[in-house]
């Protein structure tokens, strides 16, 4: 389909090669065009909320219609710019990371939340794309997103070729695993559609079968409610008791999918500033980020992903943690009484939620 009667077959793929160059040219690592039909996963969305997995995501729920159709969120809309931007920070290593998961006293936080808001960063550089092209073709209708809307990103990503959809329902491709970020600009300009990509898991299981609480329920199954990204960052309420043990010492999201990922050898590192890790996030301790106050939780949050979760529920987190560090073997009798003393501090400005992970952390150490 043409962009209009003024575009000729050789105009529109010299526009598709400006499009990656420029896209390039704003650090995005990946970029692909589609339409705005999403088939059956549609109905696979329908089932998945029927189903209750999305938890507490009221907002999955509420947007569903919007999520089905991007037409719907945006009139007009006839193309999907996905494109991808690396996050794994220059010093992240993997072996560095298991280690660490090994380590109760350590505080673990999902690689991707160790820097600046993706968010933030995503949209500004989606913004200055759009502008950009409207630069090239003159003026058109668009919106910049990224996990801001309802929409399904990795479906969108997937029918445009940047990748598959991995049996953890991440996006894999095998230019860098998963180690990426998504967004979108819906247009309503009719470029033309990139081709989708083979499927390459085979018959692995890694992520089904590394999952703490086993929230992969089936290839290409997830139940939200078991997840401990989810437990962690989404859960606004006590985090269920069943899964306390599972969690270890991961206070904010969950990496063991990525970890293990055949696919993840070829994670590229970014070259991004913004994604590198602040405040120390990548060797941090339990009792290290517990002595936080909330005046310093917000300052060293700033700009931060992890900011938007609060004060309780990081706390909530910590305590969780505090509590199986507590209760392992391999921590020493030194540690443990240091960690008692905190939680015990702590209990004096801890809200009713906080108070009852703490309790637990106290009573369940043996």
């Amino acid at each position: 389909m043409p962009l209009s009667t003024h575009f000729s077959t050789q105009d529109e793929s010299k526009l598709r090669a400006w499009l990656g160059d420029k896209a390039g040219e704003l650090g995005f690592d990946g970029l692909r065009i589609t339409d705005t039909q999403l088939g059956v996963a549609s109905e696979r969305l329908q089932e998945w909320l029927a189903e209750g997995r999305h938890g507490h995501m009221e907002y999955m729920q509420r947007h569903a219609d919007l999520r089905s159709d991007p037409q719907l969120l945006v009139p007009g809309t006839v193309r999907v710019i996905c494109v991808t931007m690396n996050y794994l920070p220059q010093e992240s290593d993997f072996e560095l990371e298991w280690k660490r998961l090994e380590d109760p006293m350590q505080a673990v936080v999902s690689m991707y939340a160790r820097g600046r808001d993706y968010h933030k960063v995503l949209r500004n550089r989606l913004q200055e794309f759009a502008k950009a092209i409207e630069e090239k073709i003159g003026a058109f209708g668009y919106r910049v997103f990224t996990d801001s809307a309802p929409l399904m990103e990795v479906e969108l990503a997937r029918k445009a070729g940047l990748g598959w959809r991995g049996k953890h329902t991440l996006l894999l491709n095998r230019e860098s695993g998963s180690t990426f970020f998504l967004g979108e600009i819906l247009v309503d300009v009719p470029l033309p559609i990139d081709q989708e990509t083979e499927e390459h898991c085979g018959s692995c299981t890694s992520c089904i079968d590394v999952c703490p609480t086993r929230a992969i329920t089936a290839p290409y199954q997830l139940d939200a409610r078991r997840c401990i990204s989810y437990l962690t960052i989404e859960n606004p309420e006590a985090i269920p008791v069943e899964f306390r043990r599972a969690m270890g010492n991961r206070v904010y999201g969950c990496d063991d999918c990525q970890l293990i990922c055949p696919w993840n050898k070829f994670a590229k590192r970014t070259q991004l500033p913004d994604f590198a890790q602040r405040h120390g996030l990548g060797q941090a301790s339990l009792l290290h980020l517990w002595s936080w106050t909330e005046a310093e939780f917000e300052q060293r949050h700033e700009g931060s992903a992890i900011r938007r979760i609060g004060y309780g529920r990081w706390r909530r987190n910590l305590a969780v943690a505090m509590g199986n560090a507590l209760a392992s073997p391999i921590v020493s009798y030194q540690d443990k009484a240091g960690i008692r003393k905190a939680l015990g501090e702590g209990m004096a400005t801890a809200d009713a939620m906080v108070t009852e992970h703490i309790q637990w952390a106290l009573e369940h150490s043996f």
